[in-house]
């Protein structure tokens, strides 16, 4: 019996715990599910809720795609860029979805749990854009199951209200670029070996160096603040 439990836990075929929860990380029915939503004591993935807003979807947006991929673009640096001075970014997703409860989420996964618990820390003390940021641990482990596989080959009929992930991507130069720049810090400045210490935390960036993309003199930098 106990291996059943443990074999569906997270399951569709848990009548206990939300499926959708451990899948993605969040669920459309919030507190009101009838299922529990139990957060993960220690987690490599941490989730911002709310955190992008896409401009396409305001009905008044007269952007062009070029001119919406090139501010999506400056956003995802942005995050990329405060998000590895915590750790060995491994993934960073962001959902272009409009229900209540995906909509702007950001997911982060880093090598090391410790590395993900230290940016929950930080992060909860900071604002962005002017607004708060709210990090928490999420049990997200496998974005291919927490995205819409309909939506990948452009079948999904639900649009921005799909359950399930619909991801902004970002130019696939720019992502190359940040990758290759944080292979590049880390190996100019090497983590701590014991991650039970808190993680990896880079040393400050020079400005014309292949590892720095530091946007300090940028006006989307001083969107990050401290709370105090």
């Amino acid at each position: 019996m106990a291996s059943h439990l443990a074999n569906i836990f997270g399951t569709e075929q848990d009548r206990v715990n939300c499926s959708f929860y451990y899948k993605i990380g969040a669920c459309r029915h919030g507190d009101r599910c009838s299922r529990k939503h139990i957060k993960p004591p220690f987690s490599q993935t941490i989730l911002l809720p709310n955190v992008y807003h896409n401009p396409a979807h305001d009905p008044g947006c007269k952007m062009t795609p070029a001119e919406l991929q090139q501010g999506f673009d400056a956003i995802y640096e942005d995050l990329y860029i405060e998000l590895c001075k915590f750790g060995n970014l491994l993934e960073l997703h962001v959902c272009d979805n409009v229900g209540d409860h995906l909509i702007g989420n950001v997911y982060a996964r880093y090598e090391w749990e410790t590395e993900a618990q230290t940016a929950v820390d930080n992060l909860n003390t900071r604002w962005y854009a002017g607004r708060p940021l709210y990090a928490e641990l999420s049990p997200v482990t496998d974005f291919r199951e927490a995205c819409c596989r309909q939506n990948e080959n452009g079948e999904c009929n639900r649009g921005g209200f799909c359950n399930f992930m619909h991801l902004r991507n970002a130019s696939k130069e720019l992502v190359s670029s940040l990758r290759a720049s944080q292979r590049l810090e880390r190996r100019l400045h090497p983590p701590a070996q014991d991650q039970s210490a808190g993680g990896w935390d880079p040393s400050n960036r020079n400005k014309n160096g292949a590892a720095s993309r530091q946007r300090s003199a940028s006006p989307r930098r001083r969107e990050w603040e401290s709370r105090g």
